[in-house]
């Protein structure tokens, strides 16, 4: 049986194809089509494939507007991220867009690296209309704080305070395990103790890795050294590698992130101390050339895709399920080390 498309034959504007058109040329219900285009289960793959061959022959387009009247939600969720190219929150930015876009919800994306706060933001995106509100990677605004209060869903990647948003998740612990793994690896190779590179202070996530190389040295009753603290990038980490280098006591270093875990490798192999005979470095990250690097770097890595999708799916049941107070947390993925070639045991005058 042939369906004519919708439209005028005159040369008048056509008519937008609805879900109906889709059902008639499909040879479903509408209820069917509801179900195809908003991705629930219990359809028959064939029927699937059979909706979505009928929408692309009508060039049938999903009216969100008219979803948003007759469910009172946007299908929209905004995401507040730095708008930074640095390999975690980038990484972290492109496993959010990529999950969202499964869930049905389009994204609306505000960054703060052009001065705005976080509740700038965050302002902007309650504007727009947005179903819940994600924040990539909080940072500590200092004197530009000031106090969110949110009505709507927010989910968390790191901890921001004065956020009073209900209900909220914070999935920012983290952190605080890995840098304690990290440096509990290298004092349990047999290292007096470990010094660290951090990240920027006003980040909470280096505040959390430091956090963690201080709790594992507390409980080992380890000295704890100086902190030398980095902005994320190589050249950083090879300044703070050349100050380490001249210290023959350093054997061991918890480094809070493997872009500058490469600078100080370069400083400490220019100034003669091999890695790991000499100095042992644990990275954070495991970015794609870790492996590579001479010698390859243990590290800490992070399951951007798995953090990202339980945090958004617990997100999306509390837009579309409100318990209306803290919306419980997803399980978090499973901590380890990806152990190479850059850590073993101190050299023996230091054991």
């Amino acid at each position: 049986m042939t369906v004519a498309k919708p439209g005028f034959e005159d040369g008048r504007t056509r008519r937008r194809p609805g879900s109906t058109d889709v059902a008639r040329l499909a040879g479903v219900s509408q209820k069917t089509v509801s179900r195809v285009i908003n991705g629930e289960p219990y359809v028959k793959e064939e029927v699937r494939l059979r909706v979505q061959a009928a929408m692309r022959e009508l060039g049938y387009r999903r009216n969100d507007a008219a979803r948003a009247l007759n469910s009172g939600r946007t299908q929209r969720i905004g995401v507040v991220c730095l708008g930074t190219a640095l390999f975690g929150p980038a990484t972290q930015l492109v496993a959010i867009e990529r999950t969202l876009r499964t869930t049905g919800y389009s994204v609306s994306i505000v960054n703060t690296l052009e001065g705005d706060t976080v509740a700038d933001a965050i302002e902007h995106l309650l504007v727009q209309g947005v179903d819940g509100i994600i924040l990539s990677e909080p940072i500590d605004e200092g004197g530009d704080a000031r106090p969110i209060d949110v009505d709507i869903p927010v989910l968390s990647f790191g901890r921001l305070p004065g956020l009073t948003a209900k209900p909220s998740l914070d999935t920012g612990g983290d952190n605080v395990d890995a840098g304690r793994a990290a440096t509990e690896h290298l004092l349990g190779l047999g290292h007096r103790t470990v010094w660290h590179v951090a990240g920027p202070h006003r980040w909470w996530a280096a505040r959390e890795r430091m956090a963690g190389w201080r709790e594992a040295l507390a409980d080992a009753g380890a000295p704890e050294p100086p902190v030398l603290e980095g902005d994320w990038l190589p050249a950083s980490g090879y300044a703070a590698g050349q100050q380490l280098a001249a210290d023959d006591d350093v054997t061991a270093i918890f480094v809070a992130n493997d872009d500058m875990a490469i600078g100080v490798l370069r400083a400490l192999t220019e100034a003669g101390r091999s890695v790991p005979d000499d100095v042992s470095i644990v990275g954070f990250d495991d970015i794609p050339t870790a492996a590579f690097l001479t010698p390859p770097l243990t590290t800490v890595p992070q399951d951007f895709d798995l953090h990202v999708a339980r945090g958004i799916e617990s997100l999306v049941k509390e837009i579309e399920s409100p318990t209306g107070g803290r919306f419980p947390a997803p399980e978090r993925p499973s901590l380890r080390l990806v152990i190479r070639h850059s850590t073993a045991a101190p050299p023996e005058r230091h054991r």
